[in-house]
Parts: C-alpha cells; structure tokens; sequence
C-alpha cells in the first residue's frame, strides 16, 4: 500500500514538474499562434483548459481504479 502511494506521489510530482518546465522550454523567437490570442482575448481558453483537465483527471482515475484492480487480483491469487 505505502508503495503504490509513492508512485502515485511520484507521477504527480513529474506532471507538475513538467508543467512549470515546459514554458520555458518553448521558443521566444516565433510568434504566438494567432489562434492562441483569439482564444485568450474572448476568455475561451479556460474551456480548452478545463477540457484538458477534465480528460487527465479522468485518465488519472482510471489508472488508479486499474491499480487497485490489479493489487487486489494479486492479493487473492497470493491468499489462494
């Protein structure tokens, strides 16, 4: 159990660290796409925002449910 709650602990830290990574990452000497700018300017960037989140978090909890899954198949075939 302590573990599987490292892993998990530890794939988040990566995510987040690649995050704050990223933008610094990216080239300043290109422009911005002007579609980045029409989104940001009519505020529906927050949408695209919260679709990308919604889909992680949803991927986030479908990986956790298959481990607990997986952990549980084991424990039994273990006990057997």
């Amino acid at each position: 159990m302590r573990n599987s709650r490292f892993g998990y602990f530890l794939f988040l830290l990566v995510i987040l660290m690649t995050g704050f990574a990223a933008p610094g990452l990216a080239q300043s000497s290109e422009p911005v796409p002007q579609m980045a700018d029409s989104l940001r300017a009519d505020g529906k960037i927050w949408v695209v925002v919260a679709v990308l989140a919604t889909i992680f978090a949803g991927l986030l909890a479908w990986l956790i449910r298959t481990d607990r899954r997986i952990a549980r198949l084991e424990k039994e075939r273990r006990n057997s």
